[in-house]
Parts: C-alpha cells; sequence; structure tokens
C-alpha cells in the first residue's frame, strides 16, 4: 500500500480508536525531511545505519511528551538526535523537527514540533492542526524566559487566546488544563489535543531480554515489563484470567518452538518464586532457561501481541473507555535471533491481532528479514525510503 496523501474523511469513515498514520522527521539523526506512513502493522526495514532505530525513538519520544514527560527527560542526549554535519546559525543554535499525523473520531490532526537543542535544549515552535485549519501554534519569543508564546483556537467573541506556557513540555498535552470548552472552537481544540495525547500515551516499548526471562521470578501485579523479565509471572495470570487467548498464545508457542508443546505452565518454587514451563505432553517439562534466545524472544513477543493494556506495563488515558484506545507495541529489532520461520509465525500473528484494531505495532527489522512473501510490491513515499503493504502491513524500506 503506497501512501502518497490523504485528504479529509468523511465522519462516517473516520477511525473509531485515534492512532498515528505518519511519521514526519526533519533533520532528526539519519533523517531528512522524511514522511512515513503509519499503519496497524508498520515495519521499517533496511541495513544498519539507515535509521530505523531513529524512527522508532524519535515515536517514543512524542509518546513520552504527550504523557507529560518534559524535554530533558525524553532527550537526555539532545545533541545526538543533530545530524552530525548540521551547522549553526548565526546565534550558534541547532535543532531538529519531529511530528506525527493523528487519525481519528475528530478528524485528521497534525502535530509538529521544533525543539532547539543548542546552545540550551527547549521547543521554539509547536502547531497543531485539524484537517487544515490551526488549533494552537506557539513561537520563543523571548529567549530569556523559559516560555513560548501560545495562540490557540476559540472562535467566539476573541478568535484567538493568547498565553505563555512552558518551553519543555507539549502544549498540545496540556491544552486540556488550559481550554474552557466553552465555544465550538474551544471545543474543536479539545477534541483534536485529546485525540492525539490518547493515541500517544497508550504506547508499550518491547525490548525482549532473554537472559533475565530465564530467570523465576516473584509473584507480583502481573503486569509485563518493557524487558519481559517477569514473563512467568505474567503468564500465571493470563492462565487463570483468560483460557482462549492462553490456547492462542500455547497455538502461537507451539508453531514458533522446537519439540511438541501441549501447553506452557507455571511452577512455584520453593523460595517463593515462579518459573515458567513449556509442557510436552509425555511427562517431561522444559523450563525457559533452556530455551534459545531466539525462541525466547518469539515467546515473549507472542504474549504481548495476545495482551493488552491491563496486562503490559503502560499508562493509558485512564479517562477515556479502553473501547475507544489502540495500543501500540514498539519493538526495535523484531527479527532478532529469530529464525526465518519464527520470524513469519510472528508477522503472521502480528496481521491477526492488529487486524482487530485493539493493537498496533511498530517495529524495526534488518534489511535480510523474510518479509517479500507478506508484502506488495514497493512505492514510492515522499520523504526517504520506500514503502510497501498488503492489507494491515506496511513496510517502510529506508535502504532504498
Amino acid at each position: 500500500m503506497t501512501v502518497l496523501s490523504r485528504g479529509t474523511a468523511e465522519p462516517s469513515a473516520r477511525p473509531d480508536r485515534p492512532g498515528l498514520t505518519e511519521l514526519r522527521l526533519s533533520a532528526f539523526a539519519a533523517h531528512r525531511a522524511a514522511s512515513y506512513p503509519l499503519g496497524p502493522l508498520t515495519l521499517f526495514a533496511g541495513p544498519s545505519g539507515s535509521g530505523k532505530t531513529g524512527a522508532l525513538r524519535a515515536y517514543e519520544a512524542l509518546a513520552r511528551l504527550g504523557a507529560g514527560a518534559s524535554l530533558a527527560e525524553v532527550f537526555p542526549d539532545p545533541v545526538a538526535c543533530v545530524p552530525e554535519r548540521a551547522r549553526p546559525d548565526a546565534e550558534q543554535r541547532r535543532g531538529f523537527r519531529v511530528g506525527c499525523t493523528v487519525d481519528g473520531p475528530a478528524g485528521t490532526v497534525r502535530l509538529d514540533l521544533a525543539v532547539q537543542a543548542e546552545p540550551e535544549l527547549r521547543i521554539v515552535g509547536e502547531r497543531l492542526t485539524l484537517d487544515g485549519l490551526t488549533l494552537l501554534e506557539t513561537a520563543l519569543r523571548d529567549p530569556g524566559r523559559p516560555t513560548v508564546q501560545a495562540a490557540w483556537h476559540t472562535a467566539g467573541a476573541t478568535p484567538v487566546t493568547r498565553a505563555p506556557l512552558p518551553d519543555d513540555l507539549l502544549g498540545t498535552a496540556l491544552l486540556p488544563l488550559r481550554v474552557a470548552g466553552k465555544t465550538d472552537g474551544q471545543r474543536l481544540v479539545l477534541a483534536a489535543a485529546e485525540q492525539v495525547v490518547v493515541a500517544l500515551r497508550s504506547v508499550f516499548v518491547c525490548d525482549p531480554r532473554p537472559e533475565r526471562m530465564r530467570a523465576s521470578v516473584p509473584c507480583g501485579g502481573g503486569r509485563l515489563l518493557s524487558g519481559c523479565d517477569n514473563l512467568a509471572d505474567v503468564l500465571l495470570r493470563t492462565r487463570a484470567e483468560c483460557g482462549r487467548r492462553h490456547g492462542l498464545f500455547v497455538n502461537a508457542v507451539r508453531a514458533g518452538c522446537t519439540g511438541p508443546v501441549a501447553d506452557v505452565l507455571t511452577e512455584a518454587l520453593p523460595d517463593g518464586t515462579v518459573r515458567a514451563v513449556i509442557d510436552r505432553g509425555d511427562g517431561a517439562r522444559t523450563p525457559l532457561q533452556r530455551l534459545g534466545e531466539g525462541e525466547l524472544r518469539y515467546l515473549a513477543y507472542a504474549l504481548v501481541l495476545l495482551t493488552g493494556p491491563g496486562v503490559l506495563e503502560v499508562d493509558p488515558a485512564a479517562e477515556v473507555p479502553s473501547a475507544y484506545q489502540s495500543l501500540t507495541v514498539l519493538a526495535d529489532g523484531l527479527d532478532r535471533c529469530l529464525d526465518t520461520r519464527q520470524f513469519r509465525e510472528l508477522v503472521t500473528l502480528a496481521r491477526a491481532m492488529c487486524e482487530r484494531g485493539h493493537i498496533r505495532l511498530v517495529g524495526t527489522v534488518g534489511e535480510t528479514a523474510p518479509l517479500s512473501e507478506s508484502t506488495a510490491p514497493p512505492g514510492p513515499v515522499s520523504g526517504a525510503g520506500e514503502a510497501a503493504g498488503s492489507g494491515v502491513l506496511t513496510v517502510v524500506d529506508l535502504g532504498r
């Protein structure tokens, strides 16, 4: 599926769940004036150094800003995000731009940020637009003050409201606290801002660590950590709470792991911890500590795809019903340590789960990942790279 442009959708055609449909990066690490399409399942492919990880880091940065994190928390080393040979201006300033498009019930909302990395880290410009109408715009007026001048759409007796906002926080995330919602214009601003925040906040960064997954773990809250360290504890919970999903998980393990798989169980150990084991069906059980890195990473991703915000360690928008939210999983190196069979089984599972709409996946894979049978011939996309899609799956090839 080649994405060149998006028009304004009719209200009846707008998705119920907000989701990012485009990521824009300008002078950000290896990216130059690039725009990348995002679908329910998006894979950035290409060789090392092509910018795959940078694209995911930009997505994660936007997500954290949308959740209320400060600029310094999100970019602890902002200079590393500036292209190596980027020259400073006359005032020795260097920076980068990141942005995204969020489609949802309110329409097509664009968020664009200009970030100054040197001489000091700050947001120097932000723009929020809905179907081409500017709803929020900020600009740095006085470099000596830690604020930006913001103007947002009112459409009442006063067309625009102006006020200072902090230069280290995402203004869009602050709008629900600043806008009263008394006029149609203010309600439009709130709808657009909330759509962006809801789409950004529900993000789970997944990076399975096989060396940690092999150890037994104490029983806790049953929420899966980013490194999947506590996978055994989560399996104890999910097996008890939803037999159907556990059955799907066992089927996935059976398809991606060697040897017979009758069930995936947990065992309590004398020290009060639990460990996960694969029941071979003939009386034999294989502890996870004996599995290879590829099998463990495959198993972790399968569990993530078959669960949701109630199980994963994320902080979705509590004020919005879960039926109107999608969880986005960010997976850098999705194909790492996986063989061809495991990778294809994982992509098949991801496509099936993402098609249902409750979960989205944005991942990176190497240039040798076996994607040819899952995608249509690629076509040009605005910005760097090429993209191809087949139904739910979108592949952005940064190596072309």
